[in-house]
């Protein structure tokens, strides 16, 4: 079994920052890409930021500048720094990784189950 555990969201005043982390647990032999979506209410949920094993990443063009995303695969965790929010960045936000459980396994997807980021006064 496999466990994405997602920490660190919040109420944060507009302008204000939050960092976001994202462990994977459990029977792992690889994580190819880890990565960061939202979802607003009455929104489909959309990619945000994108980290590969060998640290390329991508962001979405309404984060670029404002929130960095890192890794640390020692720990198969993944980190998400949000800076200069704003209130349209109010979501709850899922980690999302791609990995093999074994050498010979086809690549899974697995999701954590969450954190809600609020960005008002």
């Amino acid at each position: 079994q496999v466990r994405v555990v997602e920490s660190g969201g919040g109420l944060v005043q507009p302008g204000g920052s939050l960092r976001l982390s994202c462990t994977a647990s459990g029977r792992i032999f690889s994580i190819n890409t880890m990565g960061w979506y939202r979802q607003a209410p009455g929104k489909e949920r959309e990619l945000v930021a994108a980290i590969t094993s060998g640290g390329s990443t991508n962001y979405a063009d309404s984060v670029k500048g404002r929130f960095t995303i890192s890794r640390d695969n020692a720990k198969n965790t993944v980190y998400l720094q949000m800076n200069s929010l704003k209130p349209e960045d109010t979501a709850v936000y899922y980690c999302n990784a791609d990995l093999r459980s074994r050498s010979y396994y086809a690549t899974t997807s697995h999701w954590g189950q969450g954190t809600q980021v609020t960005v008002s006064s």
